[in-house]
């Protein structure tokens, strides 16, 4: 009897030994899989374009070149066809985060375009219950509280577009004022919590979202006078006439001629306050309001504000290089460089006086085409380019399907990890649809919605005009020729509308004219409840 007990106790302690080993090898092989998750850095500048980006190559790469923007595309790859789905600022970031158009996030335009739904998914929300350590620093700018973020530290004045000098930042829900230009601030907190913020044995995912380069475009003290020796070039479409484009590109209030006094850096009179400091400041943003010195005539004063204008942008654009500088020593330092994926974008893309244009809002290319790159030493080729269309409601799934994240929530975009690895599938999409919807303020842009395949782009401006325009990208990549009425591209243009159509129902809008018009027109509310210096600036503007 005693043996057969302590045979009993034996085979008991073996098999209790042999599960603690099944269960330490378990817990080891989860511990290996969550070492090699790789983690996130979602970089995005405001308003930064690929004319802006030295790797995109332009007028200004040897004058203001962006060395360490172009590591990334040197040591990743950078994509030439990367879309905007509503070029403006609230949109594009309601799209990325949710993977959807704008008629399901239900945030179309920036004014009187409300806050963002909160209770809706969003990516970073799947990463954090996941097991990702999650943070968002620099810009929101959609009035409700982030959802899916450990650590969070936003921009909270001017209605939460921030200020580049001492500004305000919301830390996980209680204002903060902080000293100094924010573009380095943003980066200070990015890589405080990089270092003490986060558990250092799981892996993370961080937003770092720059105010820079958004107007008015205030470079860092040290940059402020870097090009005042030399004439900036101008872009080959500077003098556009917008001949055969007049009731579209040539009806807006975006060109040269709508600088303001702050836009020009013009010295404030002293002791203004409230309504009369922010009239002072904003002066030239209406029509008939030309902000030049005296003296000079109408083509000088024009390319005096450009010249004040792309300077400006071009030292915001130097500070952000810089910093994103910053961030890849930190990750070279610490070994976190390999099993890291950063991805380099923008809202949209902008206008650096091409068309006589600043600001984005335009299915023109300028404004549509986003810069993206994406490096990632483990899965993407050093050196690669990418000329799918993508748009920006893929990221989402894309960054998921890169941490190998599945979700059960409907997605509008699609992953393209397949693109980054080199290989584009057989069925990728062909053609993009686009829609955008403020009107008149800001800058007087008609709402319309379009296709853009790699050959062409097909619009319809439609709120109190009707007015289709079609380009031929491969023979007139500046898009000044609108052939739409052109009888030998008819069979493109009923092609292209049959296509856009089928978009249209693909993405759950397919209302009527009347249907957009109502968007258009609807308030849906302030992006905040509280008023500042800077949300009593529409009121000025529209004469209220």
């Amino acid at each position: 009897m005693l043996n057969k007990i302590k045979l009993f106790t034996a085979c008991t302690l073996v098999m209790f030994s042999c599960k603690e080993g099944v269960k330490e090898q378990a817990s080891n092989e989860l511990v290996k899989a969550e070492a090699v998750r790789p983690n996130i850095i979602y970089i995005m500048a405001d308003d930064l374009t690929t004319q802006a980006i030295s790797a995109y190559g332009g007028i200004y790469k040897d004058i203001a070149p962006t060395p360490n923007i172009d590591r990334l595309a040197k040591e990743g790859m950078l994509f030439q066809d990367v879309l905007c789905t509503n070029a403006i600022c609230g949109p594009s970031r309601a799209a990325i985060l949710t993977g959807n158009y704008s008629n399901i996030n239900g945030y179309y335009k920036n004014e009187s375009g409300g806050k963002f739904d909160e209770s809706q998914w969003t990516f970073p929300q799947e990463f954090q219950k996941n097991g990702y350590q999650t943070s968002l620093f620099g810009k929101w700018h959609l009035g409700t509280e982030p959802k899916g973020f450990d650590m969070y530290k936003y921009h909270n004045s001017a209605g939460q577009q921030g200020h580049y000098w001492d500004p305000v930042y919301n830390e996980n829900g209680v204002d903060v004022k902080e000293k100094g230009y924010s573009t380095n601030l943003s980066t200070d907190f990015a890589i405080n919590w990089l270092q003490e913020g986060r558990k250092q044995d799981a892996p993370f995912m961080m937003l770092l979202q720059y105010k820079a380069p958004h107007r008015p475009w205030e470079p860092d003290t040290k940059y402020e006078t870097l090009w005042d020796d030399i004439e900036m070039p101008y872009p080959a479409t500077f003098n556009d006439d917008y001949k055969g484009r007049e009731l579209t590109a040539g009806d807006t209030e975006m060109t040269m001629d709508y600088f303001s006094r702050r836009d020009m850096k013009l010295e404030e009179p002293k002791n203004l306050k409230g309504k009369e400091k922010i009239k002072w400041a904003f002066y030239g943003a209406k029509p008939g309001e030309i902000v030049q010195p005296e003296g000079m005539n109408e083509e000088e004063g024009r390319k005096w504000r450009y010249q004040t204008y792309i300077k400006d942008y071009l030292a915001c654009v130097k500070s952000v290089d810089d910093n994103i500088g910053r961030i890849l020593k930190y990750l070279d330092d610490n070994g976190l460089a390999e099993n890291t994926v950063i991805v380099l974008t923008s809202d949209q893309g902008f206008y650096l006086g091409d068309h006589g244009f600043f600001d984005k809002r335009f299915i023109y290319e300028e404004s549509l085409r986003m810069p993206f790159i994406v490096k990632y030493p483990k899965l993407v080729k050093a050196g690669s380019k990418n000329e799918d269309i993508i748009s920006n409601i893929d990221f989402a799934p894309t960054l998921l399907d890169l941490a190998n994240i599945k979700t059960t929530q409907p997605i509008q975009g699609v992953s393209f990890k397949s693109n980054l690895e080199g290989t584009t599938p057989i069925d990728w999409q062909k053609g993009m649809y686009y829609h955008y919807y403020e009107f008149p303020y800001w800058h007087h842009v008609q709402p319309h919605y379009g296709i853009r395949t790699q050959k062409y782009t097909l619009a319809h401006f439609y709120y109190n005009i009707d007015v289709w325009e079609l380009y031929d990208l491969e023979k007139d990549p500046q898009q000044l020729n609108n052939i739409i009425n052109a009888p030998e591209y008819a069979n493109v243009v009923s092609d292209l509308k049959s296509q856009l159509k089928e978009l249209m129902k693909k993405y759950e809008n397919d209302k009527t004219l009347a249907d957009f018009r109502v968007i258009t027109d609807k308030d849906f509310g302030s992006i905040v409840d509280h008023q500042d210096e800077e949300t009593s600036v529409q009121d000025i503007l529209t004469n209220k």
